[in-house]
């Protein structure tokens, strides 16, 4: 695909290498566009003193008035996240004909009675409005698909982050870390979070390094916010990781089938894609009877 970068104004909440929303961004631009990261507007460097205006709630109404700025100057507009598919509002205030990146969400709200009422009607408000506006629509994952009508599916690209998966050959590197974990501090995402797993990892000497936001339990090696590239080195050396069961097909969790690491998760998810399946290992995480399953 050739294109003119002069013509195209590429808006991006986040397109840091260290975030899941981050890092999709990257992987869409360089499959899509192939350009620099200097092409890439961002609130960061749009309003790098203004933290505020960095907010994930009000960044992505700012790129939709960045959008049209770039519209009324003839420019070929593209929205690449954050999109998740009950915020119907970035979809209908967008201008018209804008290329948009990947639409995430679907993950599942445990016991969280509003999302689960709202939600399937914000996604029919959303599918409405993307099938009139928007020629082609691509999804994150496949989490979605049993929210759509048969029409829109026929116009829909899915799993699109399986992009991620990359065929290597066997890891030679000496295995040193027995868990990788990667934590983020979010309400809907720490209520399916392991903590009491993890405190029976620590107790029975398995070394566990966290990376993300910082997990308070005794003894865990907490790396703070690292490049993506080091969190590839560090999986390189790591035998497993944890998967919390809301969505198997984080950024995170394909690089660590791309390193050979394998993955457990709640036994209550089972994992959809069959190619992807003998990377995981099922475990009920309140059981205490797990150690046979860990060979080193």
């Amino acid at each position: 695909m050739k294109l003119n970068k002069k013509n195209f104004f590429l808006w991006a909440c986040d397109y840091d290498d260290n975030t899941g929303e981050g890092k999709l961004a990257r992987l869409y631009v360089n499959y899509y566009f192939k350009f620099d990261t200097t092409e890439i507007f961002t609130p960061f460097k749009i309003f790098i003193n203004n933290p505020l205006l960095q907010y994930r709630y009000i960044s992505p109404f700012l790129g939709i008035v960045f959008c049209w700025i770039a519209y009324f100057k003839k420019k070929k507009t593209v929205y690449i996240n954050y999109l998740p598919f009950w915020n119907f509002l970035i979809f209908l205030l967008l201008p018209p004909k804008t290329i948009i990146g990947p639409i995430t969400g679907g993950a599942k709200y445990k016991n969280n009675k509003i999302r689960k009422f709202l939600f399937p009607f914000f996604y029919k408000i959303s599918e409405i409005i993307i099938y009139f506006r928007y020629k082609n629509v691509i999804f994150a994952t496949d989490l979605l698909k049993d929210y759509l009508s048969n029409i829109f599916l026929r116009k829909a690209y899915f799993n699109f982050i399986l992009r991620v998966l990359k065929n290597k050959k066997t890891n030679l590197i000496k295995k040193e870390i027995d868990f990788l974990i990667y934590y983020r501090n979010h309400p809907n995402k720490k209520k399916f979070f392991p903590f009491n797993f993890i405190k029976k990892l620590i107790a029975m000497n398995y070394n566990v390094y966290v990376f993300g936001d910082k997990l308070f339990i005794n003894r865990v090696k907490n790396l703070g916010k690292i490049s993506n590239k080091k969190v590839n080195k560090l999986l390189a050396k790591t035998h497993y990781s944890i998967s919390s069961g809301e969505n198997d097909l984080s950024i995170f969790t394909l690089e660590c089938i791309n390193n050979k690491v394998k993955i457990l998760t709640d036994s209550k998810f089972i994992i959809k894609h069959n190619q992807l399946k003998n990377n995981f290992i099922y475990i009920n995480y309140s059981s205490i009877n797990f150690s046979h399953k860990f060979k080193f």
